[in-house]
């Protein structure tokens, strides 16, 4: 039978959509890719029929790409160390490149991805990260524990994929799904994903840019400690790469990627830069529900349609955080790799989830204590947790994390809460509990894990410690605005950034929208500021109106 009425009659785990995208995509593959996929045998097993049809489905695909599966009892599993299934290696005669786990949710896309630089090989390799990796002389074994609804952790697994391409005697690179591995979870201690582990030795929690990711990859030392024991870090700008643009728009959330679209229609070359990956807050985003024209949509799934978006007008960046901003007759925005020379600038830096202050939450961060239910809410599934908070994103949350089989409570300082009425409606229809007029006191913890929490009820002043695997905090945000005070930027008496109904900001050529200038933090409210803030930019520089 051939290819092409298997792949017809078969019923494919890719959506049509998707495995038309995927088709043009691999096209493009330089290299043949070969997909070793190793099972128990176990047929009824879904991770392993997942693991084997998705390897398959990619073949179908692309002339490039082979998919051969064997046994963990097989003398190829023997050969390539392998022992726990399912697992997949990458051109495993050329690279140490291993997903153990079925790659589901955005593992997929870290999958697709690393499919993409092992066929390019050497080539997937940019200079300044080989110079970067020839301080390393000895082995590295590498693994990122992630989640299926983690949008960070992707961006690790490449990070780790590409030390393994650049290095292949002497890098080890496994991604791990967390959720399908608990025992391998526990024994590394990840609590929050992605989790990079290397050597057994080093540990980091959270999505790190690539200078960062090599820097502790040769040293097995953090990049803090490393600036601490040298006292500083050295100015090397006389390396950089220079560009002109007229417009630098910092974030790439909602406000930042609309920004992006608006100032390329009107004639502004523009450059979206992020620090992590496009989408903020949206991106770890369960599902919007109050988004104009879409009735229930996956923050990822809009994020990918509003980036997809902005690349057809703008230069969108993601992982190039701003070092240093100077201005004078241009505005230079110093990255790690670049200076920018723009003739504007529009802070669309949103914010970062606020903290509770509470003794423990920094020791166990990472360790059952976490802001993102997306991220690290497969690991708590039969587990019991608290979430603090009674906004949108604390409802949201609770809802999610109870849809994934965990035992959450959420709890609230008041006695009412402050979500909009359809999510506490869920709430009540979904038996969350919730304990009114109480707040968390201290976090506690054994063997470097949560194992409760003393909660104070405001009215009477009790407490009580309740016994617990987690502790969500979902208590509102706090506006990203030092970059912008640094220049002198007028801020509010809470953090953000004080605009004029125009977004512009009390220096000339200035501009912000979005999460950091405060008022209603919605995904509507921030696209709409972003229109505006690139449209004032554009109307500024054609009429300069600090010259009249």
């Amino acid at each position: 039978m051939s290819d092409t009425r298997k792949s017809n009659e078969r019923q494919w785990l890719i959506p049509e959509e998707g495995r038309e995208h995927l088709a043009g995509v691999f096209k493009k593959l330089p290299g043949k890719v070969t997909l070793d996929v190793f099972t128990d045998g176990d047929e009824q097993n879904v991770y392993n029929d997942y693991a084997i049809r998705f390897a398959e489905e990619l073949a179908l695909l692309a002339e490039n790409i082979e998919a051969r599966t064997h046994t963990l009892d097989s003398e190829e599993a023997k050969r390539f160390d392998v022992t726990i299934g399912p697992g997949t290696l990458l051109n495993a005669d050329d690279y140490s490149i291993r997903f153990t786990g079925a790659p589901l949710g955005e593992e997929a896309r870290g999958f697709i991805e690393a499919i993409m630089l092992v066929s390019a090989g050497k080539g997937a390799v940019t200079p300044a990260f080989e110079k970067a990796l020839e301080k390393l002389t000895e082995e590295r074994t590498i693994r990122v524990f992630s989640s299926p609804g983690c949008p960070y952790c992707p961006g690790q697994v490449v990070n780790a994929v590409r030390a393994a391409i650049a290095k292949p005697e002497l890098v080890r690179a496994e991604a791990i799904n967390s959720d399908e591995f608990p025992e391998l979870s526990q024994k590394y201690g990840v609590g929050s994903v992605p989790h990079t582990n290397i050597n057994d030795t080093f540990d980091s929690i959270g999505l790190m840019p690539e200078e960062r990711f090599v820097l502790e990859l040769v040293t097995l030392q953090s990049a803090e400690e490393l600036t601490r024991e040298a006292g500083g870090t050295q100015d090397a700008r006389d390396d950089y790469r220079v560009e002109k643009v007229d417009l630098v728009i910092v974030g790439a959330g909602p406000a930042g990627l609309t920004a992006g679209i608006y100032a390329e229609r009107s004639g502004l070359k523009s450059v979206v830069l992020d620090k992590s990956v496009a989408g903020g807050q949206v991106a770890v985003t369960p599902t919007v529900e109050n988004y104009p024209g879409f009735k229930n949509v996956g923050g990822m799934n809009l994020v990918e349609v509003l980036t997809a978006h902005t690349r057809q007008y703008s230069n969108v960046r993601e992982h190039e955080g701003i070092e240093e901003i100077k201005i004078g007759k241009n505005i230079e925005v110093y990255t790690a790799k670049t200076v920018f020379l723009a003739n504007a600038l529009i802070f669309a830096t949103g914010s970062q989830w606020r903290e509770l202050g509470v003794e423990g939450e920094d020791t166990y961060f990472g360790k059952g204590v976490s802001h993102c239910a997306s991220c690290d809410g497969y690991m708590f599934k039969g587990k019991k947790i608290i979430i603090v908070g009674g906004g949108n994103t604390a409802a949201t949350d609770a809802l999610h994390l109870k849809n994934l089989g965990v035992d959450v409570t959420l709890v609230h300082r008041r006695d009412e809460l402050r979500a909009e009425q359809q999510l506490q409606d869920a709430l009540k229809r979904d038996d969350v509990p919730i304990i009114w007029d109480t707040v968390v006191e201290e976090i506690k913890g054994k063997d470097g894990v949560v194992t409760g929490a003393v909660l104070k009820n405001v009215k009477s002043g009790e407490t009580e410690e309740l016994a617990l695997d987690g502790v969500f905090v979902a208590v509102g945000h706090v506006a990203n605005s030092e970059l912008a005070a640094q220049i002198g930027v007028n801020l509010n008496s809470d953090g953000t950034i004080a605009v004029d109904r125009s977004m512009r900001t009390n220096i000339p050529r200035i501009y912000a929208a979005g999460d950091v200038t405060g008022g209603i933090r919605q995904i509507v409210t921030a696209v709409g500021e972003g229109a505006t803030a690139a449209l004032s930019a554009f109307e500024d520089l054609q009429s300069p109106r600090w010259k009249k």
